[in-house]
């Protein structure tokens, strides 16, 4: 059996804050993808993700995470707006932090989807989330943005394609 590969499908690199990031027209010929966010913000802020524009009660996550000292464990049911990578994995000015993020079998329009993340910052520690989207439709863009202030300039966003089994 041939080792599925990463494919990039697009990159990008802030040249100045902003506040947010979209990929769009994803195509739908991957099996996963994978969202690798190495990012700081102009102030405290937790990472959010939204699915195809749906800011309904659609978004679902169990997380947990620690910083050698403190434990936290969180879940959030129906959640409105966007799903939370890792609540409590804040990022903050000058400080990055790096999100890896995968969406399994996101163009599937017969399931929901699920999405698997894993953080780690410098001041808040390491954390995990599974995540759900409850839709059964396609995943065709994402937008990432801070619940509060801005993503710093040089920030960079990565999404990739996993080549689908066969």
């Amino acid at each position: 059996m041939a080792t599925p590969t990463y494919t990039l499908i697009d990159s990008v690199t802030l040249g100045s804050s902003a506040s947010s990031v979209t990929f769009s027209s994803i195509e739908q010929t991957f099996g996963d993808l994978i969202l690798v966010s190495n990012h700081s913000t102009t102030g405290i802020a937790e990472l959010s993700v939204r699915v195809n524009g749906d800011t309904s009660s659609n978004y679902y996550w169990v997380s947990m995470g620690g910083n050698g000292s403190t434990t936290v464990s969180q879940s959030s049911g129906g959640a409105t707006n966007a799903m939370r990578p890792m609540e409590r994995a804040l990022t903050n000015t000058g400080i990055k932090g790096v999100f890896i993020l995968q969406f399994f079998d996101y163009s599937a329009t017969n399931k929901h989807k699920s999405v698997l993340s894993r953080s780690d910052t410098a001041t808040y520690g390491t954390g995990a989330t599974a995540n759900r989207w409850g839709s059964t439709a396609a995943i065709s863009s994402i937008l990432l943005y801070p619940n509060m202030n801005l993503f710093e300039s040089g920030s960079t966003f990565h999404l990739y394609g996993i080549a689908k089994e066969l």
